[in-house]
């Protein structure tokens, strides 16, 4: 994502060991031979709220189907295919995490949260796991952090969990050693990712998390979505049209919509359907990422990236190296009310979703 500073903890990943392995991330635990061992904090570091991190070469690292835009589900790719649009990619994805929600509620009845499974000597350590990720979220997500508070217990520490997830995601590309990340160091991490599915945590915070979504049901497509998104930054720096800029908007931010839903939970009594109110939380993260590309133009124009469409830009009678330059003319603050109303169109999609939720998470 396009806004992240530095973070303020350090720790280093044993799992890899050949040099530079120092890594800044929120203070962990990590699991070596069966062991906890904890890494301690930096205190000079700063970072916004939309990181958290880990990083070797791992280095730790660290929102749509809204109504369909009215253009072709399908288009026609170099090779003469036909390839599915960035809308339909997502939306297929909201329907698998939609059919997940309503298996459940059709096995059980009603959604709600399973019960904890003990096993001894664990609950200490898993109870201070989510601590430390509600500690993250209220120290770089001041806001998030006071709306966490107003849902359930569980909910809210299942929340945390995900959150401190993406923050270390998004870290490995915004974060102090992002310039040593490898596509290899994102393979890794989606491993791991596969790893904390499977309920095989590497450290106190994945456990939280592989404790979350074995409670919830959550599925791993858009962790992995989001992993992907990181790819894009590694290789990545315009965007030619808004399909590919949803895209990766979804990637970034989207999939944070599908990871909460399952968390917050349906209100019971709702008219709406499961796919309905996926779409809302997809409209939200697609309608805040947008915000962050039009807040930060300048902040990545100074690192070489242009989150805006190339197309409109021309159509616009602008050019990156009006971007570069600073320039604010008519034609700049004409283009920039059309990117608003865009984005402000995703938020009001979005809100439409907000009276089906769970009065547990509502607020």
């Amino acid at each position: 994502s396009p806004n992240s500073q530095l973070s303020r903890y350090a720790g280093f990943d044993d799992s890899v060991r050949d040099g530079n392995r120092l890594i800044d991330s929120s203070r962990f635990l990590y699991r070596d031979r069966g062991s906890m061992f904890s890494c301690r904090p930096n205190k000079d570091r700063k970072q916004k709220w939309n990181s958290c991190s880990f990083g070797t070469d791992f280095r730790h690292p660290c929102l749509g189907g809204i109504n369909l835009p009215e253009i072709s589900c399908m288009v026609a790719s170099t090779v003469g295919e036909m390839a599915v649009s960035s809308e339909e990619k997502v939306y297929n994805v909201v329907l698998k995490q939609a059919a997940l929600v309503n298996r459940q509620l059709r096995s059980s009845g009603e959604l709600d949260v399973k019960p904890d499974l003990v096993l001894p000597g664990t609950l200490s350590l898993l109870s201070e796991a989510y601590d430390r990720c509600g500690e993250v979220c209220a120290e770089y997500a001041k806001t998030f952090y006071l709306g966490t508070l107003l849902m359930t217990p569980e909910r809210r520490r299942a929340i945390w969990a995900i959150y401190v997830w993406c923050r270390r995601t998004d870290e490995l590309v915004d974060g102090p050693n992002a310039s040593h990340i490898t596509p290899t160091a994102l393979d890794r991490w989606e491993s791991r990712l596969e790893d904390v599915f499977q309920g095989r945590p590497f450290d106190m915070l994945d456990a939280a998390l592989s404790d979350t979504v074995a409670k919830f049901p959550v599925d791993i497509q858009p962790f992995r979505d989001m992993i992907e998104g990181m790819r894009m930054d590694l290789k990545k720096s315009r965007y030619k049209n808004f399909d590919e800029l949803y895209l990766y908007c979804y990637y970034v931010a989207g999939t944070v919509g599908l990871m909460s839903v399952p968390v917050m939970g349906i209100a019971p009594g709702s008219q709406a359907t499961t796919e309905s109110v996926y779409n809302a939380a997809l409209a939200l993260g697609i309608a805040n990422q947008l915000t962050n590309i039009l807040r930060d133009v300048g902040e990545d124009a100074r690192r070489g990236r242009v989150y805006l469409p190339q197309d409109e830009l021309a159509q616009a009678g602008l050019s990156d190296e009006d971007i570069f330059a600073g320039k604010v003319s008519a034609k700049w603050r004409n283009f920039m009310k059309n990117q608003i109303e865009r984005a402000r169109m995703f938020f009001d999609e979005a809100e439409k979703g907000v009276a089906e939720l769970s009065d547990a998470s509502r607020w």
